[in-house]
């Protein structure tokens, strides 16, 4: 009875309860939409460092991911070979690749530069780094011995064109140091535009060649899928082989990645606590005002013995079924906005420190979708507890002296 009562009152008062069900669903709507859009900036946000400069996995020397000041020797992974193959065994992973990094100086024939060098594997780089743009000439192939590519910004600094040649001075493990002389056969814009500033990639076959090793300096593993790399990562560090080493998910290898992160989710959370505010508000007016008109009404119930608690309980219970209905539009709503927006897209431009422009979509998720319904429908409950406690403290002869 009492809730065959709540949804009678509900469809008495249809304009009162139109312009509630309409802020629910407005509220609730909103956060799917602002969820889903900040899940899908901090996703391709991450898949962006990964495609253009971490991979999935790392795998390195502790001294690696330490300090700089180490020997060169400690820098360097033994028994490649052994290592990739049974990191490639595990589930998930498609690829392993080496990487061998170095600092050194670029030279055009006027001047000279510093430079972060990168020897990769080009044909196994080429399927990790499709957020990579090719902005002049082409890509890095195995073959490549004598090719180089280099960053957009340091293409500019250097006055630098597809063609040119350049040479490369860095120092080996041993001390001493090495030159070679490259073609520049591409220009590159990856994510990051300091790091575009002074990247430098040739093969890992000629960055061994100018440093006078057969070894690398990291392992890159490429996985299936985003989502399994805390999984596959697990099961790298149980392998006896590389239990000595350090392994690093591509979310630890980016400081900015983190901080970005860390700026959207709280600026997400502000936004939450707005519309729970808004929600809260909208409802708590709609309400107080019908517990208002309605004080002859619950005055002439108690007057026919009903008592002060069923009162309460049947506008919590009004509340209740207005809050439920309220999610679940909202629900619906937002997931269909949600879906049309995203195939259409939404032109983003490049954020800070980039050059690289993107297309937003709003990703949906079980969790976000049933998180935005639950706030709305607690933000509709919470706000209709003080009318109703309100509602029964008024003395018995002036709420039956309102239907006077």
């Amino acid at each position: 009875m009492l809730w065959k009562l709540a949804r009678r009152n509900l469809v008495r008062q249809r304009t009162r309860t139109a312009m509630t069900l309409f802020a629910i669903v407005v509220g609730v709507s909103s956060l799917i939409l602002a969820g889903g859009f900040v899940a899908d900036m901090i996703t391709q946000l991450g898949e962006a460092f990964i495609g253009s400069q971490t991979g999935h996995i790392q795998v390195a020397t502790p001294a690696y991911f330490g300090s700089s000041n180490r020997p060169a020797d400690e820098l360097l992974l033994k028994d490649v070979s052994s290592l990739k193959q049974q990191a490639g065994a595990v589930p998930h992973v498609r690829d392993v690749m080496g990487r061998l990094s170095f600092t050194g100086v670029v030279n055009n024939g006027k001047r000279d530069y510093s430079i972060i060098g990168l020897g990769i594997q080009p044909t196994s780089e080429n399927q990790l780094g499709q957020q990579i743009q090719i902005i002049a000439g082409r890509n890095l192939k195995d073959e490549d011995e004598s090719g180089v590519m280099i960053g957009e910004g340091l293409a500019a600094t250097m006055g630098l064109h597809e063609g040119d040649v350049v040479t490369l001075v860095a120092s080996t493990p041993d001390g001493a140091l090495n030159t070679a002389d490259l073609d520049v056969i591409g220009i590159f814009r990856s994510f990051s535009k300091d790091y575009d500033a002074r990247a430098v990639r040739i093969t890992l076959q000629s960055a061994q060649n100018l440093l006078a090793t057969d070894k690398v300096n990291v392992l890159v593993a490429r996985l299936d899928q985003t989502h399994n790399t805390d999984l596959v990562a697990g099961r790298l560090r149980a392998l006896p082989a590389l239990r000595s080493l350090t392994i690093r998910e591509w979310y630890t290898l980016s400081d900015f990645y983190s901080k970005t992160v860390e700026l959207y989710q709280r600026q997400f959370g502000v936004l939450q606590f707005i519309v729970l505010a808004m929600v809260l508000l909208s409802v708590a007016n709609s309400v107080n005002m019908s517990a208002f008109e309605r004080i002859a009404e619950f005055g002439t119930m108690r007057a026919l013995g009903t008592r002060h608690r069923e009162v309460t309980q049947l506008i919590l219970a009004e509340a209740v079924v207005l809050g439920l209905v309220g999610a679940v539009l909202g629900m619906l709503l937002g997931s269909l906005a949600a879906v049309l927006i995203s195939l259409v897209g939404i032109p983003m431009p490049p954020v800070p420190g980039s050059e690289m422009g993107y297309t937003a979509h709003i990703s949906l998720a079980f969790t976000s979708i049933a998180s935005a319904g639950l706030i709305g429908f607690t933000a509709t409950v919470l706000a209709s507890v003080p009318p109703a406690l309100r509602s029964c403290r008024v003395p018995l002869v002036d709420a039956l002296r309102r239907a006077i």
